[in-house]
C-alpha cells in the first residue's frame, strides 16, 4: 500500500522554530525525509538541491549569483558540500528580522556541525531527522507484525513507493558508499569495508569491542576507528553511552551500537524475508536496536536532548535502556518474546534497588498484552513513544 504523506512527528517542532529563527538546520540520514518536510512546510519557497553539480558550481563559483536565483525564503540541501555559503546566510540574517527564511539539510553532522557552528551560532535552530518512527506509522494506519517491520525498516520510501526492501537497502548501500564514505574517508577497498559493515551488523546491540572488530575484519584499529567515527558523522549508526553516577565507579567504559535503521542492518544480516527474522539468532538484537531508536526518535523529534543511556555492572547485572527525563532514571527492558514473563523484570528491580529516586520501569516487548502497576509498565513495542511521556 503506497501511502502519499506520513505526517511526521517533529512537524510541530519544526513549525515552532521557524517562527522563532531566520535559519532552520535539519541534519539526519539520506532519505529520511528532510527535503520533504521542509518542502510540506514551506509552500512557495525557493529550493536548491547542491548535489547538483550545476547548482553546486554556481554556489561554489559565484555565491551573489548563487542567491539571485535561489533568494529567500529558500530550501538549501546538502549545504554542508558548499559551506561557504553560511558566511553569506549569516550576513542575509543579521540583516532581516524574518524567520524561517533559510530552511538547511544535511546528511553529513560533522561537516554540517562544523559549518553551522562558525557562521550561524545563536541563528538557527538544529533539528535532526531520522527515518520513520513505529508511531508515526501507526498513525497513519501502518501496524505490521514484529518480523515484517524488522525485515522492512523505516526508509519513507518504503511506504511511499512500491519497493522491495531489498532493493531498495541495496541501492542505499551503493549509493552511499559512491557518495559519501570514499568522499570523506580513505576507503580503497569496498569489499572489505562491506565485510566490516556485516560484521558491525552482527554486533548489533553490543559493547563497542574495537580489538575484536579489528581481527574479524582485517584492519587496524585506527582504521576501525575512523570508518566508525564516519557512519556516527552520517547518521548510519548511534552509539549508546552507559550510565553511570560516578566516573570511578562506572563498571562500563565503552557503548554500545545500534543501526539507525535497523531494516539495514537487517540487510546486512543477510535476512531476505520475514519468516527469516524469526529464526535469526539476531532477532532479539534486531528487536532491541529497533526499540531503542524509536525512544530516540520520540525525543528527537520532540526537540529533546537523547538522554539515552544503557546500564551494566561488573557483575553481570544490566538494563537495556535507561531513560533520563527531569533529572530522573527510567529503566526499561527490551524483550521480542510475544509472552510476558516475571523474569523480563529481574535488571528492573536491580536498578531500582542500585539507584534511588526512579521512575517506574518498563519492559517492551512483542507481545499484546500492557499493563501498569507502581513499578512496572508492560508495553506493546507499537507504543514504546509512550515511554517518554510522564
Amino acid at each position: 500500500m503506497k501511502i502519499a504523506w506520513i505526517n511526521r512527528s517533529i512537524e510541530g517542532e519544526f513549525a515552532r522554530v521557524c517562527k522563532e529563527y531566520p535559519v532552520v538546520t535539519i541534519t539526519g540520514p539520506r532519505q529520511s525525509g528532510k527535503t520533504s518536510l521542509a518542502k510540506h512546510h514551506c509552500d512557495g519557497y525557493a529550493y536548491a538541491n547542491l548535489e547538483s553539480p550545476e547548482i553546486r558550481k554556481l554556489a561554489q563559483s559565484d555565491p551573489k549569483a548563487f542567491f539571485s536565483a535561489y533568494p529567500a525564503p529558500v530550501i538549501i540541501d546538502e549545504v554542508q558540500r558548499v559551506p561557504e555559503l553560511l558566511s553569506y546566510i549569516q550576513v542575509f540574517a543579521d540583516a532581516t528580522e524574518k524567520r524561517g527564511q533559510y530552511i538547511l539539510t544535511g546528511s553529513h553532522q560533522l561537516d554540517l556541525a562544523t559549518a553551522v557552528s562558525q557562521s550561524l551560532a545563536g541563528r538557527t535552530a538544529l533539528l535532526r531527522l531520522l527515518p520513520l518512527s513505529l508511531a508515526e506509522l501507526k498513525d497513519a494506519g501502518v501496524e505490521n507484525s514484529r518480523d515484517d517491520i524488522l525485515f522492512k525498516g523505516f526508509m519513507p520510501r518504503l511506504y511511499h513507493e512500491d519497493i522491495r526492501p531489498g532493493t531498495l537497502y541495496s541501492e542505499y548501500f551503493q549509493n552511499y558508499i559512491e557518495r559519501d564514505l570514499r568522499r570523506l574517508a580513505s576507503i580503497r577497498n569496498l569489499l572489505l569495508f562491506e565485510k566490516f559493515l556485516r560484521v558491525l551488523a552482527g554486533r548489533v546491540g553490543q559493547v563497542v569491542n574495537i580489538s575484536s572488530l579489528s581481527g574479524d575484519v582485517g584492519v587496524s584499529r585506527a582504521t576501525l576507528n575512523e570508518w566508525l567515527a564516519v557512519l556516527e558523522a552520517s547518521f548510519i549508526i548511534f552509539r549508546l553511552p552507559p550510565w553511570f553516577e560516578n566516573a570511578n565507579k562506572r563498571a562500563i567504559k565503552t557503548p554500545k551500537l545500534y543501526f539507525t535503521e535497523s531494516g539495514l542492518a537487517a540487510w546486512l544480516l543477510e535476512i531476505e524475508t520475514p519468516q527469516q527474522v524469526s529464526r535469526d539468532p539476531l532477532m532479539g538484537n534486531l528487536f532491541e536496536n529497533m526499540v531503542v531508536a524509536e525512544v530516540l526518535k520520540a525525543r528527537l523529534n520532540a526537540g529533546q536532548m537523547p538522554n539515552l543511556y544503557f546500564y551494566r555492572d561488573s557483575k553481570g547485572n544490566e538494563v537495556d535502556l535507561v531513560l533520563r527525563q527531569h533529572r530522573r532514571l527510567k529503566p526499561v527492558e527490551i524483550k521480542a518474546a510475544m509472552t510476558f514473563s516475571p523474569e523480563m523484570t529481574r535488571g528492573l528491580k536491580h536498578f531500582h534497588r542500585q539507584f534511588s529516586d526512579t521512575l517506574p520501569g518498563a519492559v517492551v516487548y512483542a507481545g499484546d498484552v500492557e499493563t501498569q502497576s507502581e513499578t512496572t509498565q508492560l508495553l506493546n513495542f507499537h507504543n514504546t513513544s509512550e515511554l517518554v511521556k510522564i
